[in-house]
């Protein structure tokens, strides 16, 4: 059963209209702005907590894409975690995500490159693969291992996670060692039951997964495994540990993947948080689902590139 605090959290992302004096949440349509939405998600960049103590942020441009390093305490970069961002493939930056994933740096004591690829509509697909696929291999330029690099990503950008290790493999580069993918967006056709099961119980606007995909697949076919990896073979990735929530509509989307994978040959683990929300391991720490899920997600991350 979901926690008292978890409840009262979701209650009140799912309400939080009405503090805008607002009657309903706006749907998404093409008349959407997406210049607006980049906005409001700059604006809640600090909503769910600051930098940890002892945390260091240090900006560095990759073949001119923005990024940071996140460091730990006393922290080196011979160890790596590979961010890629969420954001419906549409939105999505340093600023907005350094406060939230800062947790991931904090909790497994190893350095993070958080990177901001290009976003559609402007920049549809291969804009964001070929950014991560480019800041992967700087990893490797700098000397450092294939198998001291993690790939971890949310939403739109624990898809992103995905795909790039097909892409990875499909073109002949070192893989990483591992993967964390957080209510990963997989297929972008929205085939999955649970876009119409959990529509009532999620939290994201009526219409957003539809206008994103439009955006980001542009001319392309969806069903592209570099788009949408659920469709692709999977076989000969690393470990990958998925979390979703009950609560989602990109639920079959995880639960999907991880049975391809699984039945590829794939050491991929499955968690399904009942009662939780999109993301929900991301969610600030005083709601218990968020810490135990966070604490499962450092403990992986140090079992495979901890020192």
């Amino acid at each position: 059963m979901p926690s008292l605090q978890s409840n009262l959290f979701r209650l009140l992302l799912k309400y939080g209209h009405l503090l805008k004096f607002k009657l309903k949440k706006e749907d998404w349509d093409l008349n959407t702005s997406i210049i607006n939405f980049r906005q409001e998600c700059e604006k809640g960049a600090g909503r769910f907590g600051k930098i940890p103590n002892g945390i260091e942020i240090s900006p560095v441009t990759i073949n001119g894409i923005s990024a940071e390093w996140i460091l730990p305490h006393k922290g080196t970069k011979d160890k790596v975690i590979l961010y890629t961002i969420g954001g419906g493939y549409v939105s999505g930056s340093c600023n907005d995500h350094r406060s939230i994933v800062a947790k991931i740096v904090e909790g497994s004591g190893v350095s993070m490159l958080l990177f901001e690829h290009r976003l559609a509509p402007e920049h549809p697909y291969p804009a964001a693969l070929e950014d991560s696929v480019t800041a992967y291999r700087w990893l490797l330029g700098q000397g450092i291992l294939p198998s001291d690099i993690m790939i971890v990503g949310e939403s739109a950008g624990g898809g992103l996670c995905l795909a790039t290790l097909l892409a990875l493999r499909d073109q002949g580069i070192p893989l990483p060692a591992a993967a964390v993918a957080l209510s990963p967006w997989t297929d972008l056709k929205l085939t999955g039951d649970s876009h119409r099961t959990k529509a009532k119980v999620c939290l994201s606007p009526k219409g957003m997964s539809t206008v994103c995909s439009k955006y980001y697949v542009g001319d392309n076919d969806p069903c592209l495994p570099w788009i949408s990896p659920l469709y692709g073979d999977l076989h000969g990735l690393p470990p990958i540990l998925i979390y979703v929530g009950e609560y989602e509509t990109l639920l079959d989307d995880s639960v999907r993947f991880a049975e391809k994978a699984k039945a590829a040959g794939v050491d991929v683990t499955l968690n399904i948080g009942e009662g939780m929300i999109h993301c929900y391991p991301l969610l600030p720490s005083f709601i218990p689902e968020a810490r135990e899920a966070m604490s499962n997600i450092c403990s992986f991350i140090k079992t495979h590139i901890g020192k």
